[in-house]
């Protein structure tokens, strides 16, 4: 029953919509009214509150983290159950209509939570590509595609399957971001399009 319990309780962490919370209780408005209308970090930069985002980055990254390291405690399996259902949360939340973010930001928390060397990949690509392309979802998608490589490579070859459908979970809800970047119009960090 271990992994039903990481499973639910990493979705009811994940599921929680700090962006959406905190851009209310600042005055800012209503998330998804504002540019992509996606309740993650990236658009709530688009208010214009570089702080607020930062800190929507680190509460989707922080309840990541929570929800594999609470879980550790019934063992890695639970852990990886954890990190499915904050992920999931995040994405799919109950109390938006399963409509949330795209899971970078919680995906890098659960990857930190699982095991450092794959949070340290993550988070290295993430900001490299990022600062070399100023482009939030290629950084965010390359990121998610790093981390079931470095489980591997480091030996931490249970969480591979998990990060795997997380990886395909992102680059899926990016599907939209793909297609500008094919096109040569996806927005860099500061424009004001959608993302």
């Amino acid at each position: 029953m271990e992994w039903i319990v990481s499973l639910l309780f990493g979705y009811a962490l994940g599921s929680v919509p700090f962006g959406l919370i905190l851009t209310r209780l600042t005055g800012a408005g209503d998330l998804r009214a504002i540019g992509s209308g996606n309740i993650g970090a990236t658009n709530v930069l688009r208010t214009g509150r570089k702080g607020l985002a930062a800190a929507t980055l680190l509460l989707d990254l922080g309840k990541g983290l929570a929800a594999v390291l609470i879980a550790w405690r019934f063992g890695a399996q639970a852990a990886g159950f954890a990190a499915l259902g904050a992920v999931i949360g995040h994405c799919f939340p109950i109390w938006l209509r399963f409509k949330g973010g795209k899971g970078v930001a919680t995906l890098m928390g659960v990857a930190l939570g699982l095991a450092w060397p794959i949070g340290l990949a993550y988070a290295v690509t993430w900001l490299g590509v990022l600062a070399l392309t100023r482009v939030s979802s290629l950084g965010g998608m390359s990121a998610a595609v790093i981390a079931p490589i470095a489980a591997l490579a480091t030996g931490h070859e249970a969480f591979v399957p998990v990060l795997v459908v997380l990886a395909a979970l992102v680059i899926w809800l990016h599907r939209a971001n793909i297609g500008r970047l094919r096109a040569g119009t996806e927005p860099r960090i500061g424009g004001s399009k959608s993302a």
